[in-house]
């Protein structure tokens, strides 16, 4: 259990939640959220992937309105295991038009975002036409279409509310002010397993060594991200759109401990900064109980605070931090390549095609061969992924060639 006994208010309406992701890390926080709190929270709708079993277990225990699964196929297999079970009254749906269906039911009241990359984007954009207050724990949505979505939300007035624990800390902080007395806001990075790994060494750097995280445990690909610190550089971008603010108000410092989550700083120099247990499920609740708060017993050790340690990022170890800030100067099409061509590198050098020192330079390489432009419709952010991460494959293909000619690689 995650809280303390709590009883609501009279009169207290449930949230009916659509979690997108559901079988996921943060869509099983978020279920556990729900399952705490059952007098202020329910289960509206589920787009759980391609994880039938964890679907069908998810199904008999929440009883959704509807479940989306990727393809047809696993949805007929979802469907025909329910049958058998005697669960009925669920409607299985897939694919995009079955995600978008799963966040935009008129009974539910919130949506978590929190399918990984960009699978999630046309659910999270039809969400937020249907008015849909979205608990937001995809960056990617944010970097490659934030100009659309905020533009969006803000004409419809639906809140976009972060999970991401970085930009939750900093929403929680901005209550603290006005958004005009805000001088910047600084964002905190671990710096990953290689924060003092000398440069020499880089180049042989393993995918085993990538992947042991000093803090966080995570998935594969924001693993690599928080390794490179490409992930702290797409944060940037999210932070610009949901904040509304320049790049250059965007700072981040290296804080090994991750004990502060983020920072707010005012104009009067007053600094604002949260804390907390690094654990997933605050931000979550945090977010759908927004804006009241909720007790729970998520309480943060104060010894915790005996070392905190601040350093300046260095671009020369993390190229991808300074391609980010690049990217976020130039907006619009260079934020969606710049996340297309990490994933493309990132999957590479999983599968062991391409060096660690190679996943800045095929971003890099990626951004120099895209055309500014800011596209006005998630149609156009979608062509562009896909023309970013073929000319992201198309670099790479080069690469492997001459790595076959070459016996130095």
């Amino acid at each position: 259990m995650v809280h303390q006994p709590f009883k609501p208010q009279v009169n207290t309406p449930i949230k009916r939640v659509a979690i997108l992701g559901s079988t996921g890390s943060i869509g099983t926080s978020t279920l556990s959220i729900i399952d705490a709190y059952p007098d202020r929270f329910a289960v509206a709708s589920l787009a759980a992937g391609r994880n039938v079993d964890a679907a069908f277990e998810q199904c008999v225990r929440w009883r959704p309105l509807a479940v989306s699964l990727a393809t047809e196929a696993l949805a007929s297999r979802l469907a025909a295991r329910l049958k058998a079970a005697g669960v009925t009254g669920i409607e299985v749906v897939h694919g995009t038009e079955g995600t978008v269906r799963v966040a935009t039911l008129p009974a539910v009241d919130f949506v978590v975002s929190a399918i990984v990359g960009v699978a999630g984007l046309e659910a999270t954009y039809a969400a937020v036409l249907a008015s849909k207050p979205i608990g937001l724990a995809n960056k990617e949505c944010m970097v490659a279409a934030g100009e659309i979505l905020t533009r969006v939300a803000r004409a419809n007035k639906v809140p976009l509310l972060p999970i991401d624990s970085e930009h939750n800390a900093i929403h929680q902080c901005m209550r603290g002010g006005t958004k005009a007395e805000v001088r910047r806001i600084w964002l905190t990075a671990s710096g990953g397993p290689f924060r003092t790994l000398p440069l020499s060494q880089f180049q042989k750097i393993t995918v085993e060594q990538a992947l042991k995280h000093p803090t966080w445990v995570m998935g594969r690909r924001i693993t690599i991200d928080s390794a490179t610190m490409l992930n702290k550089g797409l944060e940037i971008i999210e932070a610009c759109r949901l904040f509304d603010l320049p790049p250059s108000a965007v700072k981040v410092t290296v804080h090994p401990q991750s004990t502060l989550h983020s920072l707010v700083e005012y104009v009067d120099g007053s600094i604002l900064a949260q804390i907390s247990v690094t654990d997933m499920r605050l931000p979550i609740l945090y977010a759908l109980s927004y804006p009241e708060r909720i007790q729970s017993d998520m309480t943060f050790d104060m010894a915790a605070l005996g070392h905190l340690g601040f350093e300046q990022p260095d671009f020369e170890r993390f190229p991808c931090l300074r391609l980010a800030y690049e990217a976020a100067e130039a907006g619009g099409a260079h934020c969606i390549a710049l996340n297309a061509a990490d994933e493309i590198a990132v999957a590479a050098f999983l599968e062991r095609r391409i060096q660690f020192i190679d996943i800045p330079r095929t971003i890099e390489a990626v951004l120099s061969a895209t055309p500014e432009s800011h596209p006005a419709s998630i149609e156009e952010v979608l062509r562009l992924d896909q023309e970013a991460r073929r000319i992201a494959g198309s670099i790479l293909l080069g690469a492997g060639r001459k790595a076959a000619v070459s016996p130095l690689g």
